[in-house]
């Protein structure tokens, strides 16, 4: 019984080429369509997020200075230092911090090897500040807790520095001097998610501080916040730290210079916005491109079943049961929206991939840092299949109805339906 059904569905599907290819047609190019629509909107989204990726923490930093009020006998321009006390500090007197890591910015140095130089910034951190900054490693490895505990003399330098020092890959155990100090290369990351205009190279905090100043100072902090949601919570967090700073430091309550304050909030809830505004922007692109193409779908299947209501009349003067029909026409319909449904997915999978290994090219040749407009334009399997499966139910439920209808007609009269 299933193999006459299938023979009789091959027949009618031949005899009927170019309605078929034309159905056929609206159906894989509606799921196409869907699939590359799509991509183009996770392109984009991905793409602006890439670019806004140091804003979707919510971060709190602090630079030492000096002070710009007089205060308790102490005169105006007194340097303020920081230093590890500061850090426990920070850690144990506000619920909404979470993570603490302090930054001693050693400033423009140059680097050498045999006879070969760069020249950038040099920074002193803590391991969890790669994570904090989301420094992308090529080779290598981050400076760990045991490099702070030992004050190794390790350093994690960039690929342009790495490609002008040694001219290879193999870097990872060479040495470089700064300062007529030997540091052991450990790591090296892409430069393309980091400023164009310099470059920077990163050595454990506890070893810059017992080298260059043998004290456990340093001038700037990093923190994340949790908990704080709105600006006035965020204004109100902020005033209670600069007061409790100041009282710590000795300086004025007013004294917004002598350790600046940048939190992130603000930066943060607008990006978070684009985020949100720019996933729902994809979705309205994925459901109108769905439901035009179920519309798509039903118009052709209602028009297929119309024009062959003469055949169906035949067919029950022959005697065929109106069930019969029916059952052929949702597996007609079935056969021909699953075949070129899938046709239309894989298609629109392979040009979605084509295009995310042409953007990722192009992405290892921006060493610039520019920014960029489109990332990863693909979709996710389960979405594609979802929307196909969905086109394909659409197709059968629009070949039933009319075709219900159409049996419904007695075959005198459909012998004469035009």
């Amino acid at each position: 019984m299933q193999i006459e059904l299938f023979s009789e569905i091959l027949t009618s599907l031949k005899r009927n080429k170019l309605r078929t290819f034309l159905t056929g047609f609206s159906i894989a190019w509606g799921i196409f369509m869907l699939i590359v629509l799509l991509a183009a909107g996770n392109g984009l989204k991905n793409g602006v997020t890439s670019n806004f990726a140091f804003l979707t923490l919510n971060k709190l930093k602090l630079f030492a200075s000096r002070t710009s009020i007089p205060y308790d006998g102490y005169p105006t321009g007194r340097k303020i230092t920081m230093n590890n006390s500061d850090s426990i500090f920070m850690a144990n007197s506000f619920v909404e911090i979470d993570q603490v890591i302090p930054i001693y910015t050693l400033g423009y140095k140059t680097l050498y090897n045999q006879k070969k130089y760069a020249s950038g910034e040099v920074t002193a951190v803590l391991p969890a500040y790669f994570n904090m900054e989301s420094i992308d490693f090529l080779y290598g490895r981050t400076i760990n807790p045991l490099d702070i505990q030992e004050k190794r003399k390790v350093i994690v330098i960039c690929k342009k520095d790495a490609e002008l020092l040694f001219a290879s890959q193999d870097v990872i155990g060479r040495n470089v001097v700064i300062d007529n100090i030997v540091f052991q290369v450990i790591g090296v990351y892409s430069s393309n998610d980091r400023f164009s205009w310099r470059t920077e190279s990163f050595v454990p905090l506890s070893t810059a501080q017992t080298i260059y100043n043998n004290t456990n100072q340093f001038e700037q902090m990093i923190c994340t916040l949790n908990g704080l949601t709105t600006a006035t919570e965020n204004d109100s967090f902020n005033l209670k730290l600069q007061h409790r700073l100041s009282a710590k430091h000795k300086y004025h309550p007013d004294d917004n210079r002598a350790i600046f304050i940048w939190n992130s909030l603000k930066d943060y809830l607008q990006t978070m916005k684009i985020f949100s505004a720019i996933s729902i922007f994809v979705w309205i692109i994925g459901l109108g491109t769905l439901i035009a193409g179920i519309v798509g779908v039903s118009n052709i299947m209602l028009i297929t079943v119309r024009e062959r209501t003469k055949e169906f009349g035949v067919r029950k003067a022959l005697g065929a049961k109106p069930s019969s029909i029916i059952r052929m026409i949702i597996a007609e319909s079935l056969v021909v929206t699953a075949s070129f449904g899938y046709i239309g997915m894989l298609f629109g999978v392979i040009i979605t991939e084509a295009i995310h290994k042409f953007m990722m090219s192009g992405a290892q040749a921006n060493e610039g840092g520019m920014p960029v407009i489109f990332q990863n334009p693909t979709v996710d399997i389960g979405i594609a299949l979802a929307a196909t499966f969905i086109l394909i139910i659409a197709g059968v439920i629009a070949g039933y109805f009319p075709a219900r209808k159409a049996v419904a007609i007695k075959p005198i009269e459909a012998l004469k339906y035009e």
